[in-house]
């Protein structure tokens, strides 16, 4: 970004002062001249008090319940909503009310009428919404959206691709971590694979889904695999020695979700999400198209063109200054942020590749995939819910 777009510094509030709060404010560290934390809510006082020790944040901007922000007049431009699954609607919703612009944590929320209200709230309201789909504004993926654009493979015919969770991760996040019940957090596929079929979506460039199936199930950690003599916590386990589930080591899983879509014209996609796997998050991708395959192997992109049978090797640029690329979402974190606080400066929504409209769509291709899921069947997507 160039000084000359810079039209003024955007104030923020952090709701959520967990992990992705913390990451994204950091961007105001890094950038004061662009972004400065003036406010911060979360219940827990060592979360917020970091938050507020780290940016200076004056006391009486400080909350342990983000609906006292909404009590006051509104004293920033933009929200930072970062609290957990469950807690995205409300707080989306009034802030959007009280004309604040909103970054939110994916998913937008577990339910898809909620989804809707919170697009329609930022809509009616004239505020900008960003969804935090992380990988689209990862340079490497991005640059197979452009390559796509740009004709290299031609029509998408089909689309194949992979998230390997990661063996521990998994066991960490869903099985023993904030995901670990449907109920408290949302479902496995929303909470994690969400992304994943955000991107199946935007790369089918805006042809509408007609039908999806999905099959997966949670195929190891049952009680009925619990084995005999085994205590009822890890520490007091007498057989935590030989198990490669203890929580003292690495965990292993063997979960496996699988979602088939079909598109207009005929595009195919499949997204498979493992758990079982050594890589953690590093997504595969395959592209055919009528005139080249494009593959991802999670580092880089190949482009095999059919009429010359060449290979071609393509890059992106992957720095990013501070400490952004420390985190599990590499530079794709300090892309995003920058995007949504470039779009506020210059009050550009089109800075946002992951604004209201499109997100809804992808998110409602997620709550039918859980739905064909559960019923066990394919589901047509101009199907009414029941």
């Amino acid at each position: 970004m160039h000084s000359a777009e810079m039209s003024s510094l955007v104030n923020v509030i952090v709701v959520g002062a967990g992990n992705r709060g913390e990451n994204y404010s950091e961007y105001a560290v890094i950038y004061p001249d662009r972004m400065r934390v003036v406010g911060v809510a979360d219940p827990r006082d060592f979360a917020r008090k970091k938050i507020q020790e780290r940016h200076k944040v004056a006391s009486e901007n400080t909350f342990d319940d983000w609906r006292r922000i909404v009590e006051r007049e509104k004293f920033a431009d933009a929200v930072l909503i970062c609290t957990p699954d469950r807690l995205h609607k409300d707080p989306a919703v009034a802030l959007a009310k009280k004309g604040y612009h909103i970054l939110l944590e994916k998913p937008m929320a577990v339910t898809e009428d909620d989804c809707s209200e919170i697009v329609e709230t930022c809509i009616q309201s004239k505020v900008m919404l960003t969804v935090c789909h992380v990988l689209r504004y990862d340079p490497v993926i991005h640059k197979i959206k452009v390559l796509i654009d740009s004709g290299v493979v031609g029509d998408v015919i089909h689309i194949q691709h992979l998230e390997p969770v990661g063996f521990y991760h998994f066991a960490h996040s869903f099985v023993r971590g904030n995901w670990r019940n449907e109920a408290e957090s949302s479902f496995a596929l929303l909470a994690k694979s969400c992304h994943d079929l955000d991107l199946i979506h935007h790369w089918a460039g805006g042809r509408r889904c007609i039908k999806v199936s999905s099959f997966g199930s949670l195929s190891h950690f049952r009680k009925e695999n619990k084995p005999a003599g085994a205590g009822n916590r890890c520490l007091d386990c007498p057989l935590e020695g030989d198990c490669a589930y203890s929580a003292k080591k690495i965990y292993l899983d063997r979960v496996k979700k699988v979602v088939n879509m079909e598109f207009e014209g005929g595009l195919t996609a499949a997204l498979t999400m493992v758990a079982f796997t050594e890589e953690i998050c590093k997504r595969r991708t395959s592209i055919y198209g009528s005139k080249a395959e494009l593959t991802y192997d999670g580092h880089e992109i190949k482009v095999f063109d059919f009429l010359t049978s060449k290979t071609t090797k393509q890059t992106a640029d992957m720095n990013v200054p501070g400490n952004f690329s420390k985190g599990g979402h590499g530079s794709a974190d300090y892309h995003l942020i920058n995007s949504f606080i470039e779009a506020v400066m210059n009050k550009d929504p089109a800075r946002i590749r992951s604004g209201p409209e499109e997100t809804l769509a992808s998110h409602k291709l997620v709550f039918a995939a859980e739905r064909a899921r559960l019923e066990n069947r394919v589901v047509f997507y101009d199907e009414q819910k029941s």
